[in-house]
């Protein structure tokens, strides 16, 4: 029986790496003078409750991109943590305009 052999534990940490490397995989290398995305977990059981942070360029299609932004992550913590994942929460931090070359740090969610 599994449970007669043990039980695995990954850590919130882990999941949270694998989480921003899914987003990374969608957005690629960050904006000039950004940074790569991170995310914060809270795993219960098999339940991983995601929150990524990222920067995006401007103008681009910002639903879109949190959207695939949201599948990729939810897909790639099951396929290598094994957990469920009711929900992605994607917080844009910052926005780089392609024209100006500057960010706004206003915060938009």
């Amino acid at each position: 029986m599994p449970a007669e052999r043990g039980a695995t534990r990954i850590a919130d940490r882990v999941v949270a790496k694998i989480a921003a490397q899914a987003a990374r995989e969608v957005l690629g290398a960050p904006p000039e003078g950004g940074t790569a995305p991170h995310a914060a977990v809270t795993v219960h059981q098999d339940v991983a409750r995601v929150r990524v942070s990222l920067e995006l360029g401007y103008p681009s299609d910002l639903g879109a991109q949190c959207g695939a932004v949201r599948r990729q992550v939810a897909e790639r913590v099951r396929a290598l943590a094994g957990m469920e994942v009711p929900e992605v929460a994607v917080q844009i931090e910052r926005l780089h305009s392609a024209h100006t070359g500057t960010a706004d740090r206003g915060r938009t969610t």
